[in-house]
């Protein structure tokens, strides 16, 4: 509450015989308005909702031996992710006599182009992509490229994520030692 202090003196006259008049301050108390404060951050703090999160969905497979689904070499792509930000990837199955040709490297960049290029030249009954993570590969890389997957509008069930071979773990160490990479 504000209040009037009347206790200083002095007046506007000045010489012998003038009475002083008291100077009157005034003085305003805050204590009031932090009360406010703290009523008025604690309103909002109650009434505000939090963000929601957001999470992608997926369809995970069931393991049933009997519901596998057979894949045929024309229409699977396979996406490997090294480490490194590296992607390699190949069509169909792996043969010893063509690695060379079959076996290529790209990155995060262009894997989009080639995901998508995949999609329009394959009917979309045969269409499947098998994504493979090695050891050395990040958590943030197999996000990215199921990301890919849900930008290209591939549709569910017509990618999974498996575990990699020996020889795909081989024909990545030789690759990247070839190329340099740490």
């Amino acid at each position: 509450m504000a209040e009037m202090d009347t206790s200083s003196g002095g007046g506007h006259k000045k010489g012998p015989g003038v009475k002083k008049s008291k100077k009157l301050s005034t003085r305003v108390d805050l204590t009031p308005m932090v009360d406010l404060g703290f009523l008025l951050i604690t309103f909002f703090v109650f009434t505000t909702t939090m963000s929601q999160s957001t999470a992608m969905n997926m369809n995970e497979p069931k393991d049933d031996s009997t519901q596998q689904l057979k894949v045929k070499n024309s229409g699977a792509m396979t996406i490997l992710l090294g480490k490194a930000n590296q992607v390699y990837y190949y069509y169909g199955q792996l043969e010893a006599d063509k690695l060379s040709e079959q076996f290529k490297s790209t990155n995060f960049k262009e894997i989009r182009n080639l995901i998508v290029e995949k999609k329009k030249k394959t009917n979309i009954d045969d269409l499947m992509y098998i994504i493979k993570s090695d050891k050395e590969s990040t958590f943030k890389n197999a996000i990215d490229i199921l990301d890919e997957m849900s930008i290209c509008d591939v549709p569910p069930g017509h990618y999974a994520e498996v575990d990699m071979t020996a020889t795909e773990q081989l024909l990545i160490r030789k690759t990247e030692e070839a190329n340099g990479v740490q």
